[in-house]
């Protein structure tokens, strides 16, 4: 029997499908968002960037600005412009997206033919 993977593990914005990021960018899965867990990402693609604010997050003070889906302009999460601490340095130009806002596609594990 031979196995093999199946396409590009995607995660999609959860109102419109539009594809926001992809499985082999994630740099981490135990971040805390407004709706709960989120992931933190390298990059994200087919998003508007918002105005850059400070905001008071559980790691302490940074500067943010918010991701929107650049289709549908569903707020996704935030990408960390600056962190204030060096201690959290390694988070600036990444973007966190809630779990609640993205949806998976592609994630099959295996297929098998006889």
């Amino acid at each position: 029997m031979e196995e093999g993977l199946v396409g590009p593990r995607i995660y999609n914005c959860c109102k419109c499908r539009n594809h926001i990021a992809f499985h082999d960018d994630i740099v981490s899965k135990n971040f805390q968002a407004r709706t709960g867990r989120a992931y933190l990402f390298t990059h994200a693609m087919n998003v508007v960037i918002g105005e850059k604010e400070d905001r008071q997050l559980m790691s302490g003070l940074h500067i943010v600005a918010d991701v929107k889906c650049s289709d549908c302009g569903e707020v996704l999460g935030w990408k960390y412009e600056k962190a204030y601490d060096d201690t959290q340095k390694y988070k600036e130009g990444k973007f966190v997206l809630e779990n609640f806002k993205i949806v998976k596609e592609g994630f099959y594990e295996h297929i098998s033919s006889v």
